[in-house]
């Protein structure tokens, strides 16, 4: 055939665009490649606490290529998953991948380009093109299985003692209301306690929102937890992403690190330096409590019950920028095994609380 037959130059036209593309062997998205789900997990409300497996396969994707998988929430918003600090899963040398995620109403997962950097949260995902090379979106299977929790009373506050799994504080940690309980003098008693192979965690959520006022902790002795433990006394809002989920914190934990001091105050984000002031808890009972005003949340740690007095203050510190303002937030006591300890656990724990107060 000469070449001078009206048919070769659409051809060669043809010919250019796919060298340009980097193949003819992509589909009408664009895509040259395509990522598959093999695990979806089940239908959620979305949040923080419960997480699923999620798993796949890509075809036709190349070298130091990763995925990015983000969850739905119920308000339409996808978030990037397992954490906004990890977006990406890699990919197996069987072409493979897994990871976990927090529950939605749909999953998606997008093979991208090692320079591809991921939003935290967006409304509408991105399309095939340029560093994003496929997306599959994909709607939770089923009903959520409802997680079976148990309600206490605690310094005559209605809490409940959750049934969920988190990644907070490093990998993921089970928690079982079993390990929740009061005893007869009404003080709470949490535990981290080893159960079929794995460590199982506490956590109690207030189940009222206060806003504004002083939060107090009553602790027995918390000097002798070991290097791996993390108890948190903590405010959370779900859907308070815009402020940082309202989270302020008062972490007792020596972060896996035996020559650490043993406690912190913290306005989230953590990864400022500002927001972190690190002191030492002695041994013997402590108060420790927060007062959240307009501009302003002073934290302090006294010996004793008495988180008034002068005489025994153990650390007091102000953050006076970051302040979040009310909204759906409630009191939280998270009690479990840091992921990332350079001194593993190795037996059950315990903390016990005396007591929590509000004062307006």
């Amino acid at each position: 055939m000469s070449l001078r037959n009206p048919v070769w130059p659409q051809i060669l036209v043809i010919l250019a665009v796919c060298l340009f593309l980097g193949g003819c062997n992509r589909d009408q998205t664009g895509a040259r490649a395509s990522v598959e789900f093999a695990t979806v997990p089940p239908t959620g409300q979305g949040g923080a606490g419960t997480l699923s497996a999620v798993a796949g396969r890509v075809k036709g994707a190349s070298a130091g290529e990763k995925i990015v998988v983000y969850t739905k929430d119920v308000n339409g918003i996808w978030w990037v998953q397992p954490t906004a600090i990890q977006p990406f899963t890699p990919i197996k040398a069987d072409w493979s991948w897994e990871t976990s995620t927090h529950l939605g109403t749909e999953y998606a997962a997008l093979l991208v380009d090692p320079e591809y950097r991921p939003a935290a949260t967006t409304r509408t995902l991105p399309i095939p093109g340029g560093k994003v090379l496929a997306v599959t979106v994909v709607k939770g299977i089923g009903p959520l299985p409802q997680a079976v929790s148990k309600n206490i009373q605690f310094s005559g506050y209605a809490w409940k003692a959750v049934n969920d799994t988190s990644e907070r504080n490093g990998l993921p940690n089970a928690y079982d209301p079993a390990n929740v309980s009061t005893d007869s003098k009404g003080s709470l008693h949490l535990q981290i306690i080893r159960k079929d192979n794995r460590w199982t965690c506490s956590h109690v959520i207030l189940t009222h929102s206060f806003g504004y006022g002083t939060y107090v902790f009553s602790l027995e002795d918390v000097s002798h937890l070991p290097p791996a433990a993390v108890l948190t006394l903590f405010t959370w809002d779900d859907l308070g992403a815009e402020q940082n989920h309202r989270e302020m914190d008062i972490e007792i934990s020596r972060w896996g690190d035996p020559g650490s001091k043993n406690a912190q105050f913290v306005m989230q984000p953590y990864y400022v330096p500002e927001n972190v002031a690190r002191f030492a808890v002695p041994s013997g009972p402590v108060t420790y409590s927060f007062d959240w005003e307009p501009d302003r949340v002073s934290f302090r740690a006294a010996r004793g019950d008495d988180q008034a007095s002068q005489r025994g203050a153990i650390a007091n510190h102000a953050f006076t920028s970051g302040t979040p303002s009310p909204g759906d937030e409630s009191v939280s006591i998270n009690f479990c095994a840091f992921g990332f300890s350079k001194v593993p656990l190795k037996d059950n724990a315990e903390v016990v609380i005396d007591r929590f107060q509000y004062l307006p």
